[in-house]
Parts: C-alpha cells; sequence; structure tokens
C-alpha cells in the first residue's frame, strides 16, 4: 500500500518513520505526491484538533488572550490569504542557510496558527501549572521578525558557530507561565530538503510532527500529567480525547 493508505489505516507512526528513511528520495516524483498527500492528511487532522480543544477550553472558561496587537497572540488563526507569498520571503531570507522543512510550510498552509497560552497579564492563577500549552506563531508576525537586518546577522552568527539555523516558533513551558525560562522552541533549517526537521529546545528530543502529536495525546498541553504540579485535567481529557484525531 501507498503510504497515504497505510497512513488512512491508523498506521500513523509507522508511516512518517518509513517516509523519514528516504530522506533525499521523499521528493523523487515516484514518491513525493504521495507524501504531500499524507501531509495534508496529517494537518487537517491538526487543525481539527485544535478545533476541538480550542471549542472545549471555551466551555471550562479558560482565560485566552483577548486584547490582541499581533495574530500570534491570538488563540487560533486561520491560514493566511498571502500565505504563499509570505513563505516565499522566509524562503529567501533562510536560503543562504538552507530549507524550511515541508512540515512546516505544511502547516502554515492549512493549519495557520496558534496560541493556547493562559492570559496571565489578566489573571496569574493557571488552571493548570507548567502545562506547556501548544504554541505556534503567525506566519505574518513570523516573517516580520526573520526578515530584518539583526535577525540575518543572529543567523549568520548562528551558522558559524552551531552549523545550522533555527526558526523560533514557540515560548518554552517556563515563559507561557510568566516565569524567567530557556530558549524557545524551534524548528531546525536543514541543509537539503526535508519533510521535516528536529524541533529544538523541546524536553520530548523530537521531530516538529511528532511534538505535535505528543501534544495532542495530551490534549494540546504537552507537559500536564507531570506529576510534580498535581493538575486536574482528567474530566477535560475525558471530554476531549474521544474527539481528537492521531496524526
Amino acid at each position: 500500500m501507498k503510504f497515504y493508505e497505510r497512513y488512512l489505516n491508523g498506521e500513523t507512526k509507522t508511516v512518517y518513520n518509513d517516509i523519514y528513511k528516504l530522506s533525499d528520495d521523499a521528493f523523487l516524483p515516484e514518491n513525493i505526491i504521495d507524501i504531500e498527500n499524507v501531509l495534508t492528511e496529517t494537518f487537517e487532522r491538526t487543525a481539527h484538533n485544535l478545533n476541538i480543544i480550542y471549542k472545549e477550553l471555551t466551555n471550562i472558561n479558560y482565560l485566552f488572550k483577548t486584547n490582541f496587537q499581533f495574530n500570534f497572540e491570538r488563540p487560533l488563526v486561520k491560514p493566511l490569504s498571502n500565505t504563499d507569498q509570505l513563505l516565499g520571503e522566509l524562503e529567501k531570507s533562510v536560503k543562504p542557510f538552507g530549507f524550511i522543512p515541508a512540515s512546516l510550510k505544511m502547516f502554515y498552509k492549512i493549519v495557520g496558527a496558534c496560541n493556547f497560552e493562559w492570559d496571565y497579564d489578566t489573571n496569574e492563577n493557571f488552571i493548570w501549572e507548567r502545562a506547556d500549552p501548544i504554541q505556534i506563531v503567525s506566519l505574518d508576525d513570523f516573517v516580520s521578525h526573520v526578515s530584518d537586518e539583526d535577525s540575518h546577522e543572529v543567523f549568520q552568527e548562528c551558522f558559524k558557530e552551531d552549523g545550522f539555523v533555527s526558526l523560533d516558533l514557540s515560548s518554552d513551558y517556563l515563559h507561557k507561565d510568566n516565569i524567567c525560562g530557556g530558549l524557545p522552541y524551534s524548528l531546525q533549517i536543514t541543509p537539503k530538503q526535508s519533510i521535516d526537521a528536529p524541533f529544538l529546545h523541546e524536553e520530548h528530543n523530537t521531530t516538529f510532527i511528532n511534538y505535535l502529536r505528543i501534544s495532542f495525546e495530551n490534549c494540546g498541553f504537552s507537559r500536564i500529567t507531570n506529576p510534580d504540579y498535581a493538575n486536574d485535567y482528567l474530566t477535560f481529557f475525558e471530554k476531549v480525547k474521544p474527539q481528537l484525531k492521531m496524526i
């Protein structure tokens, strides 16, 4: 069976493991259409899951931000009308250092953006502590940040020091709780075309797609089950989990 058929049959993790093994061959004409079908299905499911979680959080009066200056502050942002143009600008900014993984491009084309961070400016009594709500910055705000001259200099310094650059997509779990924390969660820019890439500075040490999978296994909060914080999440899980799709 093709990757897409296997994915629909429930082999979500195995399919991606097999796709990653193809490396450069993933982009051969005989493979890429099938793989793009898998990516499309993955991110349509991602959008579905985010909508479900957002709805149920709203039902329990979860405190989202309500005063928005930028799109990245909004809980959900649908794909922007100029997504292709913005992705072109982003690709131009990182071209000297490598390629944007297909996973991130498909996320912006199909999902948009999300920010399930608690509005701690209004109320610091978090419903769940250190839960790490899912957050992926909006493309327009992202591009305006990385396309300026200062960011290019930072990219050059990082490339010289580490041999690669990465794109900051999310605050870490401490910053989300208004605590000085570590480095932002970032997606690595790859030297060659890639389907997915490492999601850096996040505790699971995994890829972007698998980070999303882990988040959805925990109903949008990847650290909510940490026993150190005794978060009362079971009722929420019982309502949300049955409605979510495997990615």
